[in-house]
């Protein structure tokens, strides 16, 4: 069954080309462990709360975006296996990977399964 590791960031607006470029650059690592997809979407319509949003899940201070993005696999154990090779192991296409253009110290994720799935 589809798998998805989601991500939430906080981006500095004046690096958004920067984090596009970021994206783009890992993406052949991530198809190369077996990801079918990755989204990248860029916060446009993000309202603020009064209890909890995506501004204070990221600690986003003045001028920074909201980032949500995903990962789509084939199923958990090819996510599990990708994310266990990155994490031992140095891959090539890291090394051509500009520095990211956000702080990943406030970046969270975890992995997804769906429960429904309507296409």
């Amino acid at each position: 069954m589809t798998y998805y590791s989601g991500f939430v960031l906080a981006v500095p607006a004046d690096q958004k080309d920067a984090y596009a470029n970021h994206a783009r650059a890992a993406w052949p690592m991530f198809q190369r462990f077996g990801a079918l997809r990755m989204v990248e979407a860029w916060g446009e319509d993000v309202p603020h709360g009064q209890q909890t949003d995506f501004y204070s899940a990221t600690q986003a201070v003045e001028g920074e975006v909201p980032v949500f993005s995903w990962i789509e696999w084939p199923d958990r154990a090819t996510a599990d296996a990708a994310w266990t090779t990155m994490m031992a192991e140095p891959q090539p296409e890291m090394s051509s990977m500009s520095d990211m253009p956000f702080d990943g110290k406030r970046m969270f994720w975890g992995g997804f399964a769906p429960v429904v799935d309507l296409s």
